[in-house]
Formats: structure tokens, sequence, C-alpha cells
């Protein structure tokens, strides 16, 4: 243990030397004052309310009950980075849309992927489609269908559609675009105050 000292002391002045401290407040004053999203639509949340939206965690999960009874649930959060390409506002959003259908335990789900087209807005793609008899039968193990991309592209677009008309329209995945930017520019700076009061304290 006596060696800790001398390597703590050699951190806490390299650390001064650099002025991490500066560094740390001119990042975040960049961070509160720059608006990356003003130029995007932020979209609505239409018939959706908010059932999950925690700070501590990186998803977002919306529900909505139609006036079928039928019970569509929508989790999202912000796809990984791609350093082969500009990593800037926004990336991809990766989505999953769960129906219900009332006095019936199956389960309807799709995983899908929500990226901006430029001038044109923003759309969804589907990559599955799964039908899981409960709730129960959702693991690695049970058959959950053929790919999606297999399909009939006729049954493709009907799915699609079947989606935007339960409420998965331009509107609501421009609102998960704009809400989860937010959200991790939110937890960004957050991290970073911590990590300048602590830096505060050191000297």
């Amino acid at each position: 243990m006596p060696k800790l000292s001398p390597i703590l002391r050699k951190g806490c002045k390299a650390l001064h030397d650099l002025d991490l401290l500066k560094v740390l407040q001119s990042e975040i004053k960049h961070e509160l004052s720059s608006n990356p999203f003003q130029n995007t639509r932020s979209g609505s949340l239409g018939d959706f309310v908010v059932d999950w939206d925690s700070l501590q965690s990186q998803d977002v999960i919306l529900q909505r009950k139609c006036e079928t009874g039928e019970e569509v649930v929508v989790s999202a959060l912000l796809g990984r980075l791609n350093f082969r390409r500009d990593c800037t506002y926004p990336r991809e959003v990766l989505m999953k849309v769960c129906l219900k259908k009332p006095g019936l335990s199956s389960i309807l789900q799709f995983d899908c992927e929500i990226s901006e087209k430029g001038n044109d807005g923003s759309e969804f793609d589907i990559h599955n489609a799964y039908f899981f008899q409960s709730s129960a039968d959702i693991s690695p193990s049970v058959y959950r269908g053929p790919l999606f991309s297999d399909l009939d592209p006729q049954l493709q677009d009907a799915l699609k559609q079947y989606l935007v008309a339960k409420g998965i329209g331009e509107s609501l995945i421009n609102f998960l675009i704009h809400h989860l930017h937010k959200k991790e520019q939110c937890q960004y700076v957050n991290w970073l105050k911590k990590l300048e009061s602590m830096v505060a304290k050191d000297e």
C-alpha cells in the first residue's frame, strides 16, 4: 500500500498540469449552449403514454391501449455508434413493438430499426417478426419463424402498414429519435458534472 501514495500524487499532478477542471467546465458549457437538435422534427407521442423513462437507463418504454382493447407496447433505445462513418446526430434507433389482443395470451413482436432519411423525414424498417403463444414462449429455444426478409414482399409491406395503423407512424418515430438523443445528451452532461465535482474536490 505505501507505493500507492506516490502514484496518486503523480496522478493528481498530471491532472493539475492538464487543467482538467477547465476542460470539463468548457465541455459542460458547450453541451449546455449547443442544440444539435434544433433543425430536426421533434414529433409527438400521439395516443401513447410513457411507461418507463429512467435517467439511469438508455431505453424508453411507451404504451397504448387501442379502442378495441388491444395493447401496444414500444421499447426503444439508440443503436450503437458506427465508427466507420460520421457519428453525429441522428443515430439509428432500435425499437421493439409488442401487440397483445384482449383475452389472449399470445404476443406479436416486431424488431425494428428507425432511421432518418435526410430531407424525407424518418422511417422504420422491420427486421424480424415473431408470434408467441404466451410470454413463457419468449426464449431462444422456441422456433421464431422464417426470416422477415424471406417473406413475400407484399406481406412485408402489409405488416408494416399494420404497425402504422397501430400508431407507429412518422410522428412517433420522430419523437423517439429526438427524445433518445436528448436523453443521452442529458446523461452525458450529468456524467461530466459528477466528474467535475470529483476533480474540483481533489484540487
